[in-house]
């Protein structure tokens, strides 16, 4: 069944990859709200994971509030997917007619500076759209982390495409790819680390939405060590076709304490930064799995397992770098 189940999950992706990318653009965007609709009325696991995120959210939200939310929230996520089927044929001009990106003089500033410069950003709207912005429109290169998936073949199909649109894509397996990633801050690089969730028993407890969760510690111990400058991202999608975004102010070390209080502070800023862009666009919020630790004592997520488009899988394939990885030179990832 495992197995057969992997073939399924890959040979979906494939099918979005070669057929997607090739329909119109208003039929592509129909047929992924009709998947999304379909997927939100059967009110499977992930769409119930997904509504009860939010409602920690919107707290004060009503049933059919949260209703309306979840819908809109697997919407939202189905453009993600149809969006990233189609991204490898899109021109310079058709990203930079997309996408628009608010304060991104924190990151030109950090680069001509020669500091290397950390992007943090949560499961919010595209973050591959935005990737393929940042090489293409502002010509810079960047550097990635991918979490492994099953099958193996749908993990190369992840890498592939992301060293298509311009990122490098380092495994977050091997015990390599801190070392790398420091490597290039110290030489002035970019790289960009999705961070808003991370179950590792070692992941860095903030509060978040007045619970606590876990999230990644690898971009604040980065800045640390490197000299980074480290900038929270959101992004979110409006009424249009473009999408939109914020490079908010530099989250900085703090001038006293240990490593570990540093970085405790430094995550509960990105955690605070990440909430108000989530409390600004919850729809937007793609987050279909367990994230608070009272969520997960109930039953703890397994391992990284791709699911079929629109309905498991929250974008799993880039990941921030956790505290237990940084200690010894490696990362974990979500």
């Amino acid at each position: 069944m495992s197995t057969l189940k992997d073939r399924l999950s890959d040979g979906l992706y494939g099918a979005g990859w070669a057929t997607v990318k090739k329909l119109p653009e208003p039929v592509a965007a129909g047929l992924g709200r009709r998947i999304a609709d379909f997927a939100w009325k059967k009110r499977g696991k992930s769409v119930l994971r997904l509504e009860a995120n939010l409602a920690r959210v919107v707290p004060d939200a009503t049933p059919e509030r949260l209703a309306e939310l979840s819908k809109a929230g697997m919407r939202s996520y189905m453009r993600y997917w149809m969006e990233s089927f189609r991204l490898p044929t899109w021109s310079t001009e058709q990203v930079e007619r997309g996408v628009d990106i608010k304060d991104v003089h924190h990151l030109q500033d950090g680069l001509a500076a020669g500091r290397g410069v950390i992007l943090a950003l949560p499961h919010l709207a595209n973050w591959d759209l935005a990737g393929v912005w940042v090489t293409r429109c502002l010509g810079v290169p960047f550097t990635t982390v991918a979490e492994r998936l099953k099958p193996e073949t749908l993990y190369d199909r992840f890498v592939a495409y992301r060293e298509s649109l311009g990122m490098e894509v380092l495994p977050h397996t091997g015990g390599s790819a801190f070392g790398t990633l420091a490597r290039r801050l110290r030489a002035g690089g970019l790289i960009c680390l999705v961070a808003d969730r991370d179950l590792s028993a070692s992941g860095t407890e903030v509060t978040f939405f007045g619970a606590t969760a876990r999230m990644p510690a690898g971009p604040a111990i980065l800045a640390q060590q490197t000299g980074a400058l480290l900038l929270p991202v959101t992004l979110w999608y409006d009424e249009t076709a473009v999408m939109r975004g914020r490079i908010h102010a530099p989250v900085d070390v703090p001038e006293s304490g240990t490593r570990a209080e540093k970085t405790s502070v430094m995550t509960q800023a990105l955690a605070d930064a990440f909430a108000g862009g989530i409390a600004d666009h919850p729809e937007d919020w793609h987050m279909l799995q367990r994230l608070w630790l009272s969520d997960l004592e109930e039953r703890p997520d397994t391992g990284a397992v791709a699911g079929t488009p629109g309905v498991e899988t929250a974008g799993a394939a880039t990941d921030g770098v956790g505290t237990a990885g940084a200690e010894r030179g490696g990362e974990r990832g979500e």
